[in-house]
């Protein structure tokens, strides 16, 4: 199945970049209890240890800063997040006047749970990563 959140931001493009394209720079959150990044670049594992219990390893599979666009990977099988197969790619373009238009999307095969679960689940880890994004670039 296929995951599609588009939002726009109220930031020129680069500066939304800057601040999403920080593969290992997650912060701890009431979901995410904490964050070990492991190498650099292309091949980079972020592992992040959910407060519910469980790990998520995810690899960054691409990086391109051309294009404004980046894909990763989970790659532990124990995830606690009922998918498998899971790879997602983010992808920001300059919009109208100093906005940026975020889409972020995602394939996998849903994993014990209703394709609809799986598919809100991860939307909504989308919509709060571009909250967040907004709030550092101090729009919320």
């Amino acid at each position: 199945m296929e995951v599609v959140v588009e939002e726009i931001v109220a930031a020129a493009a680069d500066k939304v970049w800057a601040v999403m394209s920080n593969f290992g720079g997650i912060e701890r959150s009431a979901m995410i209890q904490d964050v070990v990044v492991e190498g650099s670049g292309v091949g980079m594992l972020r592992t992040l240890t959910m407060a519910g219990g469980g790990i998520v390893q995810e690899r960054l599979e691409t990086f391109d800063p051309a294009s404004r666009t980046y894909s990763y990977a989970i790659v532990n099988p124990d995830s606690p997040l009922p998918v498998s197969g899971y790879l997602s790619t983010v992808t920001i373009s300059a919009n109208e006047e100093a906005s940026a238009r975020v889409r972020w999307s995602s394939r996998f095969e849903p994993v014990g749970v209703p394709a609809e679960k799986a598919e809100a689940l991860i939307a909504g880890i989308y919509k709060g990563g571009i909250q967040r994004a907004r709030t550092k670039l101090g729009l919320a």
